[in-house]
């Protein structure tokens, strides 16, 4: 069975604290499950387990059920701030959200008028992530491994080398049906990490969950 990518620099957020963060919000803004659910693309159940911290999003998922909270992304969880335009392989920090979910090193930069968002995303062996939908396009360059991709019905495999590129409003979901680790080089125009954001949310800023350290184990 594949393994998450070892590195002394993976980050791992408390998805607990973070769905607790979510749930006082949504409650805050008078909001039930479906309303949050609806509004953010997603369905009911997988919010509860959101909140109740079974589940963890991925970050596409994240920033649709903060923006119908009313809040960035970053307000629940401390991101990684933007790269040099260039970056290199052994120094690119690894976070995930929940011990065992996706794995992901960001790539893209920031700088004036820069609209893409670029990671690259590794996915353990029967990972399935969330159907979801939202706003702009995306596409998946698989670099190792095998995934599927479902696309409003449309079931694709993709092997190494493969990629494919579709509208983001169309529901989509992907599953590692293999038993090794994906890796996968993922771009979308959503903004993820708030680099087109020019106001930083204001409230409850200082309760984004941090991401704790964790190292290679010593051999």
């Amino acid at each position: 069975m594949g393994t998450a990518p070892e590195s002394d620099n993976l980050q791992v957020a408390d998805q607990t604290i973070l769905g607790s963060h979510l749930r006082e919000r949504r409650l805050s803004l008078g909001l039930t499950l479906k309303q949050v659910a609806d509004s953010a693309g997603l369905s009911v159940g997988f919010i509860s387990q959101i909140e109740r911290g079974i589940a963890a999003p991925s970050l596409t998922s994240l920033a649709n059920v903060s923006r119908v909270l009313g809040r960035h992304v970053s307000t629940f969880l401390a991101l990684p701030a933007g790269p040099n335009s260039i970056t290199r392989l052994d120094q690119r920090p690894h976070y995930a959200v929940g011990a065992s979910a996706l794995v992901y090193e960001r790539v893209s930069a920031l700088f004036p008028g820069s609209m893409l968002t670029t990671v690259v995303i590794h996915q353990p062996p029967d990972y399935r992530a969330e159907p979801v939908s939202h706003e702009g396009e995306e596409l998946i360059y698989v670099l190792a491994g095998a995934i599927t991709v479902e696309v409003d019905g449309a079931v694709h495999v993709l092997n190494a080398g493969d990629s494919l590129h579709f509208s983001s409003r169309k529901v989509h979901s992907t599953w590692n049906h293999t038993g090794a680790m994906a890796s996968l080089l993922h771009t979308c125009t959503m903004d993820v990490f708030g680099d087109q954001t020019a106001v930083e949310a204001d409230a409850g800023r200082g309760d984004a969950v941090r991401p704790r350290r964790r190292r290679k184990p010593a051999s």
